[in-house]
């Protein structure tokens, strides 16, 4: 990361030292954590933590529904929770040292389902889908708890057509990189699902695809958190350090177990 340094004077008993100040030369990327459904913020800061340690600024937050405001469980719609990633998306762009530019947003199931959605309408450089859900269009202001899962199950398990659904067409339209993560033995996002997201990012500077063989849609064991969390950690340094040395990732489509 490039400095910026300013030579300063430091008065003391009525004499001045010469000093310098060193400050980041330049603002530096944020990134945006968005939980699933039924998840939290929680989940989230262990790898946020080892993201800012790489030189960003992260948020995590709790959307509708959850945690605190769980009252509202039975009566959230998905239009209240895209409100809720978007204002978290907003308050984190402002803050003074994050380049505005350089947004990473990562985004598990529902979350993930948003984080697309949400860049139609925000600003996004890089984009971590875990395991991302999807919805029928219809009904998008009904309480997210009363969707059908035996219709959304069906939904799922079929190949879309970006023109199908609006989280594709998101994808369809953004240009920056991807990482798209599935889970081998996941009964709530189904293969096709996966296949959906990964054909619909027709224009993206680059996606990274990557597969954990043996793990469930909720990362329930050690190793499948593990797994995950290197995954996103290596891809995220990937990003980062790639834009701050001037270069960029070419096209990659990787799977691994």
């Amino acid at each position: 990361m490039t400095t910026r340094s300013e030579t300063i004077d430091i008065a003391v008993d009525g004499a001045r030292l010469a000093g310098t100040v060193l400050a980041p030369g330049s603002t530096i990327p944020g990134v945006l954590f968005v939980h699933g459904w039924g998840g939290c913020q929680e989940r989230d800061l262990g790898r946020a933590q080892q993201i800012a340690a790489l030189g960003c600024i992260c948020l995590t937050f709790d959307m509708r529904g959850h945690v605190r405001t769980e009252a509202l469980r039975q009566t959230v719609t998905r239009e209240q929770n895209l409100a809720d990633v978007v204002a978290a998306y907003d308050h984190l762009r402002m803050q003074p040292h994050v380049d505005p530019d350089s947004i990473l947003v990562v985004g598990a199931s529902y979350g993930g389902y948003l984080a697309a959605i949400l860049t139609s309408l925000r600003p996004v450089k890089w984009l971590a889908l875990r395991v991302p859900a999807l919805y029928r269009d219809e009904d998008w202001s009904e309480p997210k708890r009363s969707l059908p899962r035996k219709d959304l199950d069906a939904y799922r398990s079929r190949v879309l057509d970006p023109d199908d659904n609006r989280a594709l067409r998101a994808c369809r339209d953004f240009r920056g990189d991807v990482l798209v993560v599935e889970s081998g033995r996941d009964h709530l996002v189904p293969h096709p699902a996966i296949v959906s997201y990964r054909n619909a990012f027709e224009h993206t500077h680059s996606v990274t695809y990557r597969i954990i063989d043996e793990a469930d849609h909720a990362l329930s064991s050690p190793d499948g958190q593990r797994a995950y969390t290197s995954m996103l950690l290596g891809w995220t340094t990937e990003m980062v350090f790639g834009a701050r040395a001037g270069g960029a990732p070419g096209q990659a489509t990787l799977r691994s177990g």
